[in-house]
């Protein structure tokens, strides 16, 4: 079976979220599919630097300009058809929303990792939500032939949203990266490999000038991250418990859209010398950073799926996050929920774990068995499934 994948997502400069998700799941689908071809489409005017991919595949890609291939050629003149582009496939996947244009023989997938954008317009920039309305997301679902969602919230996000009917829709959880087990795990044994991440360790610590001991915040910059009540939660934490004055607050992600608002609101705290802010954290850096946390804040207002949290937790470090969206879903049990517009239950929830150790050693053994339940290769077997399923029928 030819099977075609969209790969603008891994163009972009920082990857997280949708771009990490693209490059996890199409590296495990070339490791463990030796049945069928991959054909992998970009679009750039510009030279890019696709990562490197270890497996068979081909790439091929067009080089108009964005805004030309987008606007006119893809949505207005629905030119050129990708699969062709390709040779012809059998199965195309679209691994986020994007425009593109596919025969009609050409049996299509599109992931959706969440519909905030159409929740909570108000997060997002001008510009966002204009791409967003181009792309009409409710033509789109309803053009393809099946629709992976990334949780269940998801899921019911698009039958209430777009109307679309469940049968049409498969639920296939995201992976995590086995680099986060094998890290964490070995600092806490005593091997050659142990002394070579002790020694990582200590590299990354220096690098980003991380304090000894610190609440962490891994996410993009952006209003749904709901970072300012995470400050604020932090401020309230310092005000009450002088026995925390050494607690820092780190933050850490590339800048998004409307953060402004952050810097501000860490700028007026009387503790804004004790939160550092880090910018964009590379990939292999992540398990380490993870690993020298006391807990991880996670009071996002909106997720699809959430990968901050279950990497914590994979790292042996507890977590707090949002009673919202796929959160209590994806972390289950194995972290505290709270209200993400009560900065006091954030603040509560953040110092129960950091004094009281019998629940801090609950939740760590709790987010470890959780985390295991993840893998990319579980997500890319049922990816399998679907393009099988679609091509033969059943």
């Amino acid at each position: 079976m030819k099977i075609g994948i969209d790969v603008r997502t891994l163009m972009d400069k920082y990857y997280s979220g949708v771009s990490a998700y693209s490059l996890n799941l199409i590296q495990e689908l070339l490791k463990i599919d030796k049945q069928n071809d991959y054909f992998l489409y970009y679009n750039s005017a510009k030279k890019i630097n696709l990562p490197d991919l270890k497996g068979e595949y081909k790439v091929v890609g067009t080089k108009y300009p964005n805004k030309i291939f987008n606007y006119i050629l893809q949505r207005t003149l629905s030119w050129p058809k990708l699969d062709k582009v390709l040779g012809g496939v059998d199965v195309f996947l679209a691994p986020h929303y994007n425009f593109f244009s596919l025969s009609s023989g050409t049996k299509k997938i599109l992931t959706i990792h969440d519909l905030t954008f159409l929740r909570y317009p108000e997060l997002f920039s001008k510009r966002k939500n204009f791409w967003h309305q181009a792309i009409n997301i409710k033509r789109l679902v309803h053009s393809v032939d099946m629709i992976v969602a990334v949780s269940e919230n998801t899921k019911q996000d698009i039958i209430e949203l777009l109307n679309v009917d469940e049968k049409k829709i498969k639920v296939v959880y995201s992976g995590l990266e086995n680099s986060f087990h094998e890290v964490c795990s070995s600092l806490e044994n005593d091997n050659f490999n142990n002394e070579i991440n002790l020694q990582k360790l200590k590299e990354v610590k220096e690098k980003y000038k991380l304090p000894d001991k610190y609440i962490l915040s891994l996410s993009n910059l952006e209003p749904r991250k709901n970072l300012e009540t995470l400050i604020f939660a932090y401020n309230k934490i310092r005000d009450v418990n002088q026995d925390l004055k050494d607690l820092k607050l780190v933050i850490c992600g590339a800048k998004g859209w409307k953060y402004r608002n952050i810097f501000r609101s860490i700028e007026k705290s009387k503790y804004k010398d004790d939160i550092i802010y880090t910018s964009y954290i590379e990939n292999k850096d992540k398990p380490y950073i993870y690993k020298q946390a006391k807990v991880f804040a996670y009071p996002s207002f909106y997720e699809g799926f959430g990968f901050p949290p279950l990497e914590a937790m994979a790292c042996a470090v507890p977590v707090v996050a949002s009673f919202s969206s796929s959160l209590p879903e994806i972390i289950d049990k194995a972290g505290i929920l709270v209200d993400p517009k009560s900065s006091d239950e954030l603040a509560k929830a953040i110092t129960s774990i950091l004094i009281d150790k019998d629940l801090r050693d609950y939740y760590i053994d709790k987010g470890l068995k959780r985390a295991k339940e993840f893998s990319w290769q579980s997500t890319a077997e049922s990816y399998i499934q679907i393009f099988n399923d679609l091509k033969y029928g059943k």
